[in-house]
């Protein structure tokens, strides 16, 4: 009993601490700035005047944050989904692997010619700086829409190219020797580490769908569970494996993201509530981990900026840009996925691995990589929706819907869809009457704006409704309703 008491101050003190987070999360859109770094910085500081915040080990980090981002990454996926991937599918295949080892490159040839970093040193900084970031860029776009395939491409390349920095990582701080040998062990590597998590992901993803769909459980509450656990499992299987964990989980996201099961509106939910928990959790750890003081030793801050300002204003613009000129996509899609590529907590996740090897000049490259993280999301971030607006990218904030109206069905609903008129498809501004959906297509729910709209056949359809119909899945009028970039 004794423990009693202290123990409900820590119970306390944790909760309040998250309530002021979650919250905070108001704060950083007053501000204007992205709230992973609100988090980031706050965490360091309040490491710095409490020490005992700072306690948690290296390992300990990388197993929290390694735990988050696995959540992140499957809550992304699923957000994704296959239907929004397949178009920009090998877009985002090519700036996820080509654009991050690109940058790598980039990145060490600079801090070994720039700022004197010995040739192995300077290839973990490229490798560790070179992925974009997925809980930033989902924090980022979370409220917003984004039209066109420049939306998809910044969050697919977010997901897809942590497990191809990861694997580059892993594969240089593994490497022994140097020569040809070492290169030749470091791709082979990197190579199985991708395809291992690849066919982990497809496979896992397919099991996963028919474990939704076959296996009933006696309390609704246990699918979302079961779901995410089965994402877990995923990774550990691939990692166990020597394949990407992150990558397997990403693509078995993505491979059950349109796919229809029992309870899947409360399995989205639950995993997206995770993954707002899992991004708290991943920033403040890693905020926890910086002695803010060191950031100030030497050379240290100095050499983080430059580096940032290669990054921002050479190497992503042109280096990568070079290699997306194949893309399809318009001058401004392509400048505003180019700005956008923000790093965040993998680039500080990879800095805890080059802290556990005790590589050459490791604590000071972990301090260089948190500078970096914080000057792109605080330059970067902040301004992706003026990006978007001067690049003439089309985004709307999505204002949240806190009351819905649903029925239960006992089996699966068949012919019933749901869509959203997208601006410059056939819908927008055509009504209901002169619709081209055939005969068999009847609207029963039109949403605008939050707001129930009544169904007639002279009701105007407008870009942003919600459009609840039946129709034969093999008569379903998707084109109907997608802009022409998308059909």
């Amino acid at each position: 009993m004794d423990d009693l008491i202290p123990f409900a101050e820590v119970i306390l003190i944790l909760a309040v601490a998250l309530l002021l987070l979650v919250g905070s999360n108001r704060v950083a859109e007053r501000l204007h700035i992205p709230a992973p770094a609100l988090f980031l910085i706050v965490a360091a500081v309040a490491s710095n005047v409490f020490a005992d915040l700072g306690s948690l080990s290296v390992v300990d980090n990388q197993r929290i944050v390694t735990v988050a981002l696995v959540i992140i990454l499957f809550d992304g996926g699923m957000h994704i989904g296959w239907e929004r991937m397949r178009p920009a599918a090998g877009s985002v295949a090519w700036i996820g692997v080509a654009g991050t080892v690109v940058t790598s490159a980039a990145l060490a040839l600079g801090a070994h010619y720039l700022f004197g970093f010995e040739w192995r040193t300077a290839l973990i900084v490229g490798a560790a700086l070179a992925p974009t970031d997925p809980a930033v860029v989902f924090s980022v776009l979370g409220r917003r829409e984004i039209s066109g395939p420049s939306g998809t491409i910044l969050e697919g390349e977010s997901g897809a190219n942590d497990p191809v920095g990861i694997a580059l990582l892993i594969s240089i701080l593994g490497a022994s020797g140097a020569g040809l040998g070492a290169v030749g062990s470091g791709v082979g590597h990197f190579a199985l580490q991708l395809a291992v998590g690849a066919v982990v992901g497809l496979v896992g993803g397919w099991l996963l769908l028919q474990v939704m769909r076959r296996l009933p459980l006696p309390n609704e509450a246990l699918y979302p569970v079961q779901t995410v656990a089965f994402a877990l499992a995923l990774y550990g299987v691939a990692t166990v494996a020597a394949g990407s964990g992150y990558l397997a989980v990403f693509i078995a996201g993505i491979f059950i993201g349109d796919e229809r099961a029992p309870y899947k509106r409360e399995i989205e939910r639950f995993a997206a509530a995770l993954a707002s928990i899992a991004e708290i959790v991943a920033f403040v750890v890693l905020g926890l981990s910086i002695d803010v003081t060191a950031l100030f030793d030497g050379d240290t801050f100095w050499i983080g900026l430059g580096i940032a300002a290669l990054l921002i204003v050479v190497v992503r613009p042109v280096l990568v840009g070079l290699l997306i000129l194949p893309l399809p996509m318009t001058r401004g899609e392509r400048s505003f996925v180019l700005f956008s590529g923000l790093k965040g907590a993998v680039p500080i996740l990879l800095g805890t691995y080059v802290l556990a090897e005790h590589a050459a000049d490791a604590g000071k490259v972990y301090n260089i990589i948190f500078v970096v993280v914080l000057v792109s999301v605080l330059a970067q971030g902040s301004f992706v929706p003026l990006a978007a607006k001067v690049c003439k990218v089309p985004m709307r904030v999505v204002e949240p819907e806190p009351f819905a109206l649903g029925m239960r069905f006992r089996n699966e609903p068949e012919g019933l869809h749901r869509y959203v008129v997208e601006p410059g498809s056939p819908a927008d501004g055509c009504s209901i009457r002169r619709l081209a959906v055939g005969e068999n297509f009847w609207v029963s729910m039109v949403s605008r704006d939050g707001h129930l709209v009544q169904v007639r056949g002279d009701t105007d359809l407008r870009a942003g409704d919600e459009v609840l119909a039946l129709a034969h899945d093999d008569e379903s009028p998707d084109a109907a309703f997608r802009a022409p970039s998308h059909r």
